[in-house]
């Protein structure tokens, strides 16, 4: 058990020291308000069943933006990987497959980033249109 624990220290010391590569100055508050964000929606169905919405948005701002522009898939996966682990250490159930996109925007409030999060069920593949789309 304590090796399992030294690896998943490891993995999330690894995740935080590529997010402040690309954040810069604000990587641990990104993660704080992602936590929050799930924590905020979490709805309570029964004493053992506790769900979250899947779907995060980082929008930041523009100049930010096109700094992590670059790395932003690999940087949303190491996002969507701390959140996945934040959610199993709460028993959270997602309501749907998680995600977290990164975008830019001029208009975030604080001038650097805002999290937004909602609901996005799964989409059964048989439901799809043929073409895939």
């Amino acid at each position: 058990m304590g090796e399992l624990k030294r690896w998943e220290r490891a993995i999330e010391q690894f995740e935080q020291t590529l997010i402040a590569k690309v954040f810069g100055r604000e990587p641990v508050e990104v993660l704080d308000a992602l936590r929050r964000e799930c924590d905020d929606h979490a709805v309570v169905c029964s004493h053992s069943r506790v769900v979250v919405p899947n779907v995060y948005v980082v929008e930041l701002a523009d100049d930010v933006h096109a700094e992590v522009d670059r790395n932003a898939e690999s940087v949303g996966q190491e996002l969507t990987d701390s959140l996945a682990r934040h959610g199993e250490q709460k028993g959270y159930e997602w309501a749907g497959p998680l995600t977290v996109h990164i975008t830019g925007s001029a208009h975030v409030p604080n001038g650097r980033y805002r999290v937004t999060c909602a609901p996005m069920p799964r989409i059964r593949a048989d439901l799809l249109p043929e073409d895939g789309t």
